[in-house]
């Protein structure tokens, strides 16, 4: 046993908050004296759940954060979780913003936050955050976490990713086989994500003009921002060009790390490599809570 993991014995429980007569649930996480609050979005298809999957502690966000002193806060975004079925209260991109910086207020009520909120986001959630952290109210978190999302399609995911567009409920077989590639980087009980999976509200194909509202709103963005793509990243275009592409839309942040994450399939938190990249992103998020400003030549090449 490592001296990590009695640490990761932290309790982690399910809440659910009202906001304007939508429930909204969330997987919660609390450090006695926080550094700082984590919000934790997940992406398509599955809950607050991928940040905590069952039976292993080891590749939990939640535990692991909790070990080093942030209280995190796993929301079940729109659509989905205790807020699913509730979908024609959240049409419109507007509506899931303010619905999520709800939930997570009344989340947060009376808890201690420390300096402050980071936002962390896997793949479709990353959307909602790009929306949270380009909004005026955003400015005051300390920085954002972006993992498996990218300013373009990987080669081998092109028709999957129209399939998915199409009709998000119905399961893509190709796709599928983009997501959990490869089979290895993840434990056998979690390859495919079948503990862990939910269907995905109607809203989340309807994305007709989504780049370029990106670039739009990515430049906005004015807080530190940290990208994570993985080595084998099948539905983005990953490797050296495809993180510098897309962290030169973030012209407006103060500080881009971009990061590789080795080892790794799309779905970085669930992976055999989950604790590591845990571990990477939470130094950036302690940098963050400390104030910690890039040199001017960092900013948009590659973190070693």
């Amino acid at each position: 046993m490592t001296s990590l993991e009695p640490e990761l014995a932290t309790r982690v429980h399910q809440q659910v908050v009202d906001v304007r007569g939508v429930p909204a649930s969330a997987l919660v996480a609390e450090a006695p004296r926080p550094q700082a609050v984590i919000v934790a979005l997940h992406g398509g298809a599955t809950t607050s759940a991928y940040f905590d999957h069952p039976g292993h502690p080891r590749l939990s966000l939640l535990r692991t954060a909790a070990a080093a002193g942030f209280t995190v806060v796993a929301l079940d975004r729109p659509g989905y979780g205790s807020s699913a079925g509730h979908e024609e209260r959240m049409r419109t991109p507007e509506q899931r913003t303010d619905f999520a910086f709800e939930a997570v207020e009344a989340l947060l009520d009376d808890r201690e936050r420390g300096v402050g909120t980071f936002l962390w986001a896997h793949s479709a959630g990353g959307e909602l955050t790009v929306r949270m952290a380009s909004d005026p109210r955003g400015a005051r978190l300390l920085g954002v976490e972006l993992a498996g999302m990218g300013r373009s399609h990987h080669p081998n995911a092109l028709s999957a990713m129209e399939e998915w567009r199409r009709d998000p409920a119905r399961t893509r077989p190709n796709l599928r086989r983009a997501l959990w590639h490869p089979p290895d980087a993840y434990p056998p009980d979690v390859h495919g994500g079948r503990r862990i999976g939910a269907a995905s509200p109607a809203y989340e194909g309807r994305r007709e003009g989504w780049q370029e509202e990106f670039a739009r709103l990515a430049a906005r963005v004015a807080v530190p921002v940290h990208l994570t793509l993985a080595e084998h990243e099948q539905v983005w275009a990953n490797g050296p060009e495809g993180l510098a592409d897309l962290a030169s839309m973030f012209t407006g942040s103060p500080r881009v790390v971009p990061h590789e994450q080795a080892g790794a399939g799309h779905n970085t938190s669930v992976g055999r490599t989950a604790l590591a990249y845990h571990l990477h992103v939470l130094a950036f998020v302690e940098e963050c809570a400390l104030g910690v400003r890039a040199l001017p030549t960092e900013r948009g090449r590659r973190d070693g």
